[in-house]
């Protein structure tokens, strides 16, 4: 079984039952579904903002275009997949699918030096931030946050190797 206490990355989240035996849908939230549902064994059933989560088996998957559905051991119907409605699917990093070259995902960055191209310092990447432009990325210094649009213009570069991120934000942007 996977490590309980292992930092998560979610990769979908129950919709619905779905037949008779306990099958559930699942809407993917990972942009690689056939291939990270197509061998899935282990994962976690995740309620975040109940601090709860529990390891499971999958013991039938299918996907087909955006459609996924999994079977959990030990729900075999559909009164105990109902139960699983709106938990997320989630693994640990360290079973996270390797991303592709030139990405990256945010909690690699995390703690990462963000800084000008002359090299002064404007804090340390904390996190993404949903925005209905672009990503924002939040970005503490001093015990403060501000928040950076992950946009080309702003970010130049991103080193994960390195944990480094040149940015050049908008004037006064980065003021705090």
């Amino acid at each position: 079984m996977p490590d309980a206490d292992a930092p998560l990355v979610v990769i979908g989240e129950v919709l619905r039952p779905h037949g008779v035996r306990g099958e559930v849908a699942v809407r993917p939230l990972t942009d690689r579904p056939r291939e990270r549902f197509r061998r899935l064994e282990a994962c976690f059933l995740w309620e975040p903002a109940r601090g709860r989560r529990e390891p499971c088996r999958v013991v039938e998957r299918k996907v087909q275009g955006d459609a996924v559905r999994v079977r959990i051991e030990g729900v075999d119907s559909p009164e105990a997949a109902r139960a699983l409605q709106g938990r997320l699917l989630a693994v640990a990093r360290t079973e996270a699918l390797p991303p592709r070259a030139g990405e990256f995902y945010p909690w690699q960055l995390e703690g990462a030096t963000v800084e000008t191209p002359d090299g002064r310092v404007l804090g340390r990447f904390v996190r993404v931030e949903d925005s209905p432009a672009q990503p924002l990325w939040v970005i503490e210094r001093d015990g403060r946050e501000w928040m950076l649009p992950a946009v080309r213009e702003f970010v130049l570069d991103v080193s994960v190797a390195e944990r480094r991120i040149v940015a050049s934000p908008p004037e006064g942007l980065d003021t705090l």
